[in-house]
């Protein structure tokens, strides 16, 4: 394995800013991810507005750089997640990425009060400033921020700790896996058909999904989680938690060249929606009109979440008012069609020339539309390589008053 390996070559950015968000929304604790050297390669989540204030202020800013700085270098050194206090007296805690003995990037997250000020002894990672308190309006700021009991902000570290470190660990097996494969190829191409090397490749990638680590201990950590948030009668935390941990649960249980079965997916659908839902309140409606006698086809694993999810993250979050998902299930002759429509603020149409044409033009200078369209390029070749080009998707929006794409895919039962 190669020490020069980024973060970003192990785990796969949009899934981990997912995690991360749903990180801040379940714990309300903010976090970033940042790289070995200390730079975010993740957008903030739940920054607090104490926070920003006080790094607006040039006597305390270099204060809160100091802490990122020194919070994930412990972290490093002691190979743990490090809790500890900021110069402002908030609790930080920094959880360490390592694959292959290696320090990656780590996790920052915190911005936070406890509880139990006085019992909980934290390091003071730097020193501590108070030019801050004479300034009403971030005086105000902090005394907003919510206290937390410890056990929880200890046990929200242990759990990223645990999450972030398998995820990684499994895109190195990943990593090493295409490695082995990229060398069998070329050893058996001249010796074996076509459809015997697919099966040899196969068969190899069955036996390093099996030496995984198990990841039922995933689950039981967040299912302490689940109970804290019971215990404290946080009903929306536990809500979001337990739907978070059962669509960790399935996507970690099959791999992208499955096929499932509809009902699955939309299972899958569902609690996604549930967890934006929580999130947006009253911002979000949606609505599943799923045929009951579709519900057992066969699709690609994973294919409906990134149309769902481009759908909130760029047609209803930018948008005023009300948004609303509408996705809806039916056959047509030997053809089954899934239709997901939303009143988001549209798409641009040279923006989706871009998108289906990204990967002819290598287009990916413009971050909007390469974040827009990754996931949907993805998705597309997957549809287009599974079913045939009869398949590709279709998309029709118009700015301004939403988008509607509509995905197709043949009557299939066995796998």
């Amino acid at each position: 394995m190669k020490d020069q390996f980024l973060l970003s070559d192990f785990i796969d950015m949009d899934i981990l800013q997912e995690i991360q968000d749903k990180f801040a929304q379940s714990t309300g604790m903010a976090a970033v991810v940042v790289d070995y050297k200390g730079i975010p390669i993740t957008k903030y989540s739940s920054f607090s507005k104490f926070c920003q204030l006080i790094r607006e202020d040039s006597k305390c800013r270099d204060g809160c750089y100091q802490c990122d700085a020194r919070g994930g270098l412990e972290a490093a050194r002691i190979a743990k997640p490090y809790i500890y206090r900021c110069h402002a007296g908030l609790v930080d805690l920094s959880v360490p990425i390592i694959v292959d003995g290696h320090y990656r990037g780590a996790i920052m997250a915190g911005q936070t009060k406890i509880i139990e000020e006085n019992d909980i002894e934290l390091e003071n990672i730097v020193k501590q400033t108070t030019s801050w308190k004479a300034n009403p309006q971030i005086v105000e700021a902090y005394n907003e921020i919510t206290p937390q009991p410890y056990e929880k902000v200890e046990a929200a570290a242990h759990m990223m700790f645990v999450i972030a470190n398998y995820i990684a660990e499994r895109g190195s097996v990943n990593i090493i896996q295409e490695e082995l494969n990229k060398k069998n190829l070329a050893l058996m191409e001249e010796m074996k058909a076509r459809t015997d090397l697919e099966k040899a490749l196969k068969d190899s990638e069955l036996r390093a999904l099996q030496s995984q680590v198990n990841p039922h201990f995933l689950f039981n950590v967040l299912n302490t989680i689940g109970r804290l948030a019971l215990i404290e009668d946080a009903q929306k935390t536990q809500e979001i938690v337990f739907a978070f941990a059962e669509m960790l649960r399935y996507t970690l249980k099959k791999n992208m060249n499955q096929l499932v079965a509809l009902e699955e997916e939309i299972l899958h659908i569902e609690r996604y929606l549930k967890i934006q839902s929580i999130r947006f309140g009253s911002r979000l409606k949606y609505e599943m009109h799923i045929n009951e006698d579709i519900r057992k086809y066969r699709i690609p694993f994973m294919i409906l979440q990134p149309f769902v999810e481009n759908a909130i993250n760029h047609g209803l979050e930018p948008k005023l008012g009300q948004g609303h998902i509408n996705i809806t299930g039916y056959a047509i002759e030997d053809k089954v069609i899934i239709k997901i429509a939303d009143n988001g603020i549209g798409i641009m149409e040279e923006r989706l020339d871009d998108i289906f044409n990204m990967e002819k033009n290598n287009n990916y200078s413009n971050a909007s539309i390469a974040s827009t369209g990754i996931g949907i390029r993805n998705a597309r070749k997957r549809l287009i390589h599974c079913f045939g080009i009869a398949y590709d998707i279709q998309i029709t929006s118009k700015p301004g008053t939403g988008t509607t794409i509509i995905i197709s895919f043949p009557k299939t039962i066995d796998i």
